[in-house]
This record gives C-alpha cells, structure tokens and sequence, in this order.
C-alpha cells in the first residue's frame, strides 16, 4: 500500500490516476469483436463463450423454465434481501417522477415537457468474478417504473453455460423482458449490432471492466446511447480524528475486493487514524476470501495525510470518486464543498454497501474521474424529455415581431415568413 504525508499539489495529478490499460490495445480488441459478432451473430458469441468463460453453450437466450426454475433455487432469507431492497430502490427512484407543469412564456404562448420511455435498453450485469443481481435491481427497477417495453439483459454464464439463480430471480422480480447468457465487450456488441437472438437496443447501460467501458462507448458510433463510462469500481474516504480505522478499513477493501483493476484511496488530517487505518486494512486483508485481488487494488491504491479537510476535499474534487465517504464529525457541514462525485455516504455509519445494495440510491455510478461531467443512474436515465408548445393567435401576436426580427437579421427569411404569413392571416 503507497502512503503519502502531505503531498504537494503539483504531484495530486499523479496521485489521482487510475489504473489503466493502454487505450489503444482496448480499442483495437474492441472494434475486432464488434466485426466478429457484426459478421457471426450468435455463432460469434458462443466462440467468446467458450474463449473467454471457458464455457460451452447451445442457446444464447435462457428460456422461460430457466428463469422459473431459478426461483426455487433461490433461499427465503436472500428473497426477502432482494425484495426489501428492491423496495427501497423503487421507493426512492418513484419520487424522481416529475410533475408536468405549462408555462405560458407570453400571454397565449404555453410551453411544457413530458417524459417517454426509451422503447428497448440494454443492461449489462457482470457475472464473472462476482455475479451483480443487486445491478439488476438498480438498472431494472427504473427502467421499468419509467415504462421502457423491452428490457434486455445480458450478463456471461459460469463454466457450466448457466446463469446465477439470484440474477435470474432478480430479473424476474423488476421485469426485464429477455435475458442472454453472453458477456464482455461482446455482450455490449450484440445490444448494439443486434443478431439472431438478441434484439438491439437504444441505450445501453451497465457497469464491467475497462474492455466493457471501451465497448460501451464504441457503440455510440452505431448511434447507440449509454449511460456512462461506468469503469472499475472506486472508493474515495475523507476521515477526521472521529473517524473508525475499522470501518474506514472496511469501506476501502469492499471496493477493493470488486477487482485487481479497482482502487481506493484514503486522506486522513490525522496521523494515527492514518497508521491504525493502515493496520486494520492489513488485518481485514488477511481473512477476506477475495484477498488476492482486493490486494493486487491495493497496490495501486494511496493512503495520504491531508493538512486540513478542506484540502482533502479540494484532492477528492480533483479525483472526482465513484464513491465519496466523509468518515468524520458534523459530516453534513461539509457538504457544499463537494463538487465531483458519484454519491456521497455521510458519517461513520453510512457504510458504502448500504449505497450498493439497498439503502435506496442507485449504485451504477461514473467512474475514472467522469463525475466531473456525469450523474449516477436514475429514473431520468431511462427517458427522453419531449418539449411541447402551443401558440394561440394571440400568441402570435405577441410574440411574432420577435420572431420576424430574429429571423431577419440571422438572413433566414423563410422563417420569418413562417411567422408573417399567419400574422397576415388574421389581419
């Protein structure tokens, strides 16, 4: 683990880094699988099957009797996990719905907005190292509150070509639609490209490794919408002397454990909780089955000491983290300083997981820095917003000198006359 004391604010670049693959090897194995599935369709997907899962399959699509048989595979305790979470997952992304409101800009000129489902989505759920329902909950929930008709979810099988009951039972619980056992970049190909089973889609969202993030944006060059450059998983923590090393410890090695690619990063102002957090890491690391990978993350990771919480606020703005957690005292009245971040858990006890699984909000979150310029998912995620006006002759009264004046000075004469001759007309 790499610990910096009070780093100069010409190294934060460096410290703010994420690991990465060179983008040009991603990009060329991207646009190589594209062309295979583009070409081979389903054929195409059960090669990367077997290739990338070591997994022989026959069917693509997972067949309603699957989806059935799944449930009683499932225990009581995790149904009822599940369904409290999706509760509160809907709960909150339900109160996200908004209220049409008109508003007449001039007297006889009414303007307004209403919401329309993306027809047919695409979630990409990982399954690999760790099979995400918990990400069918996230993704499905508001795909299907916002009224979207075709849900589609891909997500690779294990070695033996099946699919982990709990996605399955999950998938079923929110209403996704159809469900495919392919995953990696070439999941996110056929959502894209479409082939003989898997309908393609208009947006695409999900989060997976940094070859699932390139795909993702590669589609966009067959007019194919995402949600986000949704990368590794990340975790920045900001603590005081207030702070539990335990928990602090905690927080960090559950991102750590998605994945050798993730990382996490910890600024203290306190040089003890800093040693004891460092400790505790070591400690945790040692008995968690995962140990391997959370600690390939840890080596890329940081602990630095911080001289006040303000700069440590202006480092984590600069990092702009997937995950932010303000381990501290009064943590609410720091608030207002944060500028770029996924989402924010407040105080000791606002554990990360809690934001992964069921406290409400939505865990698919910008990654690599892009929380500078992207929200998490919501329920806005999953709609286009359709402007609407209607102008009564009044109205155009109104509003039409404007008009003709505007047209006329920008040379565009066939829109001022748009407007003069129905002025005209009620002469």
């Amino acid at each position: 683990m790499l610990v910096n004391r009070y780093p100069e604010k010409e190294k934060w670049s460096e410290l703010t880094k994420r690991p990465a693959i060179k983008r040009e090897q991603l990009t060329e194995t991207v646009a190589g699988i594209f062309d295979e599935v583009k070409n081979n369709g389903d054929r195409a997907l059960i090669d990367f099957a077997r290739k990338f899962d070591s997994a022989e399959i026959k069917d693509i699509k997972v067949s309603q009797k699957e989806v059935v048989e799944a449930e009683s595979l499932v225990g009581d305790a995790l149904k009822s996990a599940i369904q409290q979470a999706r509760e509160n997952i809907a709960r909150f992304h339900a109160s996200q719905v908004p209220q049409t409101e008109k508003i007449e800009t001039v007297k006889g000129v009414v303007c307004w907005r209403e919401n329309r489902a993306i027809g047919k989505v695409g979630i990409y759920i990982p399954g690999g190292t760790a099979p995400l329902f918990s990400t069918v909950l996230m993704l499905a929930v508001p795909a299907q509150l916002a009224g979207c008709k075709e849900i589609v979810l891909c997500t690779p099988p294990d070695k033996e070509g099946k699919i982990n009951p709990a996605i399955l039972y999950a998938a079923k619980l929110c209403g996704v639609t159809e469900i495919f056992r392919t995953g990696g970049a070439q999941a996110i190909a056929a959502m894209t490209l479409g082939t003989e089973s898997i309908p393609a889609v208009y947006k695409i969202f999900g989060p997976g490794n940094q070859y699932v993030v390139a795909a993702k944006e590669f589609a966009q060059n067959y007019k194919v919408a995402i949600d986000m450059p949704a990368g590794p998983s990340e975790v920045l923590i900001i603590a005081d002397g207030e702070a539990v090393p335990a928990f602090c410890a905690a927080d960090l090695l559950s991102q750590a454990e998605h994945g050798s690619d993730s990382q996490v990063v910890f600024l203290t102002t306190d040089e003890k909780v800093l040693e004891e957090t460092v400790r505790e890491t070591e400690k945790q690391l040692a008995v968690l089955p995962r140990n391997e990978m959370a600690a390939e993350a840890l080596r890329n990771s940081h602990f630095i000491l911080m001289k006040t919480l303000e700069e440590a606020l202006e480092f984590s703005n600069q990092y702009a983290p997937e995950h932010l957690i303000l381990a501290m005292e009064n943590a609410e009245q720091y608030i207002s300083g944060i500028e770029n971040a996924g989402s924010v858990f407040l105080g000791n006890y606002s554990c990360e997981s809690a934001g992964d699984y069921a406290s409400g909000t939505n865990h698919t979150l910008p990654t690599n820095g892009f929380a500078k310029n992207y929200s998490g998912v919501s329920l806005d995620s999953f709609v286009k917003k359709i402007t609407f006006q209607n102008l009564s002759e009044e109205g155009l009264k109104n509003l039409g000198k404007t008009i003709e004046v505007m047209a006329e000075a920008e040379g565009l004469s066939a829109h001022r006359n748009a407007v003069s001759i129905r002025l005209k007309a009620t002469e």
